[in-house]
């Protein structure tokens, strides 16, 4: 079937799911965020897991770290709506040189702004990043995303295509080479690539919305002062400390809340470990 007909149809389903804006979303887009950072293509091996550490335990004004400062351009690519002004942020995060050709954006808000297909401007703007900078390649799949949901007109991005674009299924010649922007094929390698994130994407809202309405409906049922604000919060992000709902809850009444919400299935605890727990959807 055609690469951008099944693309076409990926995004399509997706594109309710944005402009629905469901209460989940914002955990949605960070869960998403969170898969574009663990991807293996920054020169970086933490996985999930070791991402979640390095962001969600660590002081407020602490640094941390490379993979969390990749982690970090992630999420606010997945909350802005000013994107391109990201970009600059983003190369520092993933620790790329200045590039003032790649950071003046001129020529990509054009492919952004233009009539140009909306997959068409996203390839095409990968490949203006990475043109001759291959250390770029994360910066371009990045650029891309945030080209995409311009021509689409989200109000927040979505981070996709570094979450798919390593999947075996997209290796190319007897010599299994993954695709690259500014190959010969990477149009249709990144339609592909696009069509697998979207389906990926739509799964997982599948997903969450079904842990949410669960959560949503103990909602009434929970006399903590401040539970209503520990939901929204939980909703709203990947994953949460008890220590970082502030609030007119204690941190006791906090654990015994979350420690709760685990046990009637409505909330998963993340990290598999007895001290410094993480909770989400």
């Amino acid at each position: 079937m055609d690469a951008a007909f099944l693309a076409g149809a990926g995004l399509g389903a997706l594109d309710g799911i944005v402009r629905a804006n469901p209460p989940w979303a914002g955990a949605w887009r960070q869960r998403l965020a969170l898969a574009a950072a663990a991807a293996r293509m920054a020169g970086r091996r933490e996985d999930e897991a070791s991402l979640r550490d390095a962001w969600y335990l660590r002081r407020p004004d602490q640094d941390p770290g490379p993979a969390g400062r990749m982690l970090g351009a992630w999420r606010r690519l997945a909350r802005s709506s000013g994107i391109f002004e990201l970009v600059g942020e983003a190369a520092a995060a993933f620790g790329l040189p200045a590039d003032e050709g790649v950071l003046e954006m001129v020529t990509i808000q054009g492919l952004a702004n233009s009539d140009r297909p909306a997959l068409v401007a996203a390839a095409e703007a990968a490949t203006l990043v990475m043109a001759g900078r291959p250390a770029f390649e994360i910066l371009a799949l990045f650029v891309a995303d945030a080209v995409l949901a311009q021509r689409l007109r989200w109000p927040t991005p979505v981070p996709l295509l570094a979450g798919q674009i390593l999947h075996p299924a997209l290796k190319t010649g007897g010599n299994g080479r993954r695709p690259r922007p500014g190959d010969s094929d990477w149009l249709r390698s990144s339609n592909l690539a696009f069509a697998r994130a979207a389906a990926s994407a739509c799964d997982l809202a599948a997903e969450l919305a079904r842990r949410a309405e669960k959560l949503q409906a103990l909602a009434p049922k929970l006399r903590a002062k401040g539970a209503g604000a520990v939901i929204a919060a939980i909703l709203n992000d990947d994953a949460l400390t008890a220590a970082s709902c502030a609030g007119p809850m204690s941190d006791r009444a906090l654990r015994r809340l979350f420690d709760r919400l685990v046990t009637l299935g409505a909330v998963r605890e993340l990290s598999g470990r007895d001290t410094f727990r993480l909770y989400g959807l």
